[in-house]
């Protein structure tokens, strides 16, 4: 091989190398997604958001503002928006008015489940109080300024080992129309109607006053109003805003490190609501199963306020994305393919990060659902989902919640009663002491937990079934056993092509319990074969490169023998 050969041999190995890295091998990377926009609920936002960043390398441009649920179901009416986020159904009637559906049409899919929290700040002696119990006649009271001062008798007797602070409640409340409002008073005009039928008299509105988006306020009562779900929980974490109270998703409370109350459950525990007590209660819970009712797939909560499980936390909820099965209001089928390929992606990989961000990851029958929902989305065509391959936390072999069976028990601090727990909730991990002896967190009724896990007692792992034959959020069987092993890849079909995304590395925060970093990465479910250009010349490089590599060392041997045949 001549010198000119050997130096320009490691340009062209270097091309050939570059020629194979860069040039795809699948027919998934030439897809092109068109951008999609979005308004609506903030409970759900910050979940919403972690997997709009986790597309984006895809080539996904998902656009989405947390306007409220009631902005965000009214832009759709409107057609502004290309789908709608909410925890309210439409068809409800708030205040005497019926929030009517839309001419425009539209089902509903199951994002995410969650907790709605009741955020507080706190101080006893210059030290936040983190480990605060509450019950819901308490919660009730608090939030229809019936009980005004931390230290009422009330929240003392929640609060067993706590010297709480003469200091004035402060509620913050929602100045907009949102989800997480009709979510609260929802709980309350079921669990607590006679205190919330006369607060809202006192607000000027008729009883029975039922659910509401928009919370009334009564002036001289002190409740501060501020919008979205961002608004109020920024307002209790001001440092200065001592006394302090806000209903909120969990997210919120992790995200800015302040604690959370537990909330006392038909058992008799107090619980926080972690992903998986909020599994626990929606056990409880039935959906809409009628395929053909506008409200299918959309949650009956009542057996989770009464669910009986210790472990339940009882304001456990999902939250529904609605989406477009027409091309009206020029909703377009490139936008159905990418609207299709997002949702497919947060049904199953995205319910990875859900515990983390503040959340609890959808059972298999609200997926599978939702998986058949997107194929009415216009340009989705026909679905090629496989539900093995949806990688879900929840997921099991026989149909059952998987993270609600491996629920912890409660410890036996958290039981009402004479003694109170010390560690903290939320965002705030700081324990909190007690004036009274306190039970070692780890020790629960039938059995101990070692490490968060309990070796004794009974857990619920099944679903309830409604006597009106309706199902529970976790029955059935799934199609396909996952065993918790599935590659974590979904697809929908794109013009003959079902391709979707997985998701790599999460990198999270502990503390925030903010996720950063999260690669998602095109995949190819059912491949089609093609060969263009780029594969040409990638083969056209490699054959260079053996040519270049292999073929002169060999003329040189064969010219080396005759030389000396001769």
């Amino acid at each position: 091989m001549t010198r000119a050969r050997r130096r320009l041999l490691p340009a062209i190995l270097a091309l050939a190398i570059t020629a194979l890295v860069i040039v795809p091998t699948t027919s998934a990377a030439a897809v092109d997604y068109v951008p999609i926009s979005g308004a609506g609920s903030s409970w759900s936002s910050n979940a919403i958001d972690q997997w709009r960043r986790n597309v984006q390398q895809y080539g996904m441009r998902i656009n989405y503002a947390n306007t409220g649920s009631s902005d965000g179901r009214n832009q759709y009416k409107a057609g502004t928006v290309d789908f709608a986020v909410s925890e309210i159904p439409y068809g409800i009637k708030d205040g005497g008015v019926v929030d009517t559906p839309p001419s425009r049409a539209y089902s509903y899919i199951p994002i995410v489940a969650g907790g709605t929290a009741f955020m507080y700040n706190l101080q006893a002696g210059g030290k936040q109080i983190t480990n605060l119990r509450l019950s819901g006649s308490v919660i009730t009271k608090i939030f229809t300024a019936k009980i005004t001062s931390w230290d009422d008798p009330a929240i003392a007797a929640d609060n067993p080992g706590l010297a709480l602070p003469k200091r004035k409640i402060v509620p913050i409340v929602r100045s907009d129309g949102s989800g997480s409002t009709a979510q609260f008073t929802t709980w309350m005009s079921k669990q607590y109607q006679a205190d919330w039928d006369a607060y809202c008299v006192r607000a000027g509105r008729s009883a029975p006053c039922g659910v509401t988006s928009n919370y009334p306020t009564i002036p001289g009562t002190g409740f501060i109003a501020q919008p979205n779900s961002q608004g109020v929980s920024g307002y209790v974490a001001q440092k200065a805003n001592i006394g302090t109270i806000t209903y909120v998703e969990y997210s919120y409370a992790l995200k800015t490190g302040y604690p959370v109350a537990k909330v006392l459950n038909s058992a008799g525990y107090y619980v926080e609501p972690t992903a998986s007590n909020v599994a626990v209660g929606l056990l409880g819970a039935k959906i809409n199963t009628t395929a053909t009712s506008s409200s299918y797939l959309t949650q009956i909560l009542d057996g989770v306020y009464a669910n009986p499980d210790k472990r339940t936390y009882p304001l456990s909820s999902y939250s529904y994305m609605i989406i477009p099965t027409s091309t009206q209001n020029n909703f377009t089928e490139d936008k159905g393919k990418t609207l299709g390929a997002f949702a497919s992606y947060f049904l199953c990989e995205g319910q990875q990060q859900a515990e983390v961000l503040g959340y609890s990851p959808l059972p298999i029958n609200l997926v599978k659902a939702g998986l058949e929902q997107i194929a009415k989305i216009p340009g989705v065509g026909t679905s090629t989902v496989n539900i093995a391959k949806c990688n879900n936390p929840t997921f099991s072999k026989d149909g059952t919640n998987t993270l609600a069976a491996k629920a912890p028990q409660p410890s036996e601090c958290d039981k009402k009663g004479a003694t109170q727990c010390t560690d903290g909730t939320g965002g705030s991990k700081t324990d909190t002491p007690v004036t009274t002896p306190a039970v070692t967190p780890g020790t629960s009724t039938g059995g101990t937990t070692t490490g968060g896990t309990t070796t004794g007692g009974t857990t619920t792992t099944g679903g309830a079934t409604a006597s009106d034959g309706s199902s529970a959020v976790n029955p059935g069987t799934p199609d396909a056993a996952t065993g918790g092993t599935s590659t974590g890849t979904v697809g929908t079909a794109t013009g003959g092509t079902t391709t979707g995304l997985t998701a790599g590395p999460v990198s999270c925060e502990a503390d925030t319990g903010v996720c950063a970093n999260v690669v998602a990465l095109p995949v190819e479910v059912a491949a089609t074969s093609s060969w263009g250009v780029p594969q040409s010349l990638m083969t056209g490089a490699v054959v260079l490169l053996i040519g270049l590599v292999v073929v002169p060392p060999l003329i040189a041997q064969l010219t080396s023998r005759r030389r000396r045949r001769g």
